[in-house]
């Protein structure tokens, strides 16, 4: 199902998403769709990871101690 959204974007912003899409045979929409699931995904990891940092019960370990359990 989709939803119909309208967005005010800078011009520049738009500009260099017509570019784009034009170069590379592609909608618009593809691109507008593809950057808000990565920005999405990317906004939950870093949520996740900050809340991680700020439980007092988690255990920060340095650099050397995560190569050490990485193996590398």
């Amino acid at each position: 199902m989709s939803v119909l959204k309208a967005f005010r974007l800078p011009e520049s912003l738009v500009a260099k998403l017509v570019r784009l899409a034009k170069e590379t045979d592609r909608s618009e929409k593809f691109y507008v769709v593809e950057a808000l699931k990565q920005y999405l995904d990317d906004a939950v990891d870093a949520r996740i990871a900050k809340d991680r940092f700020d439980d007092p019960k988690t255990k920060i370990i340095n650099s050397k101690e995560m190569r050490k359990r990485l193996g590398v």
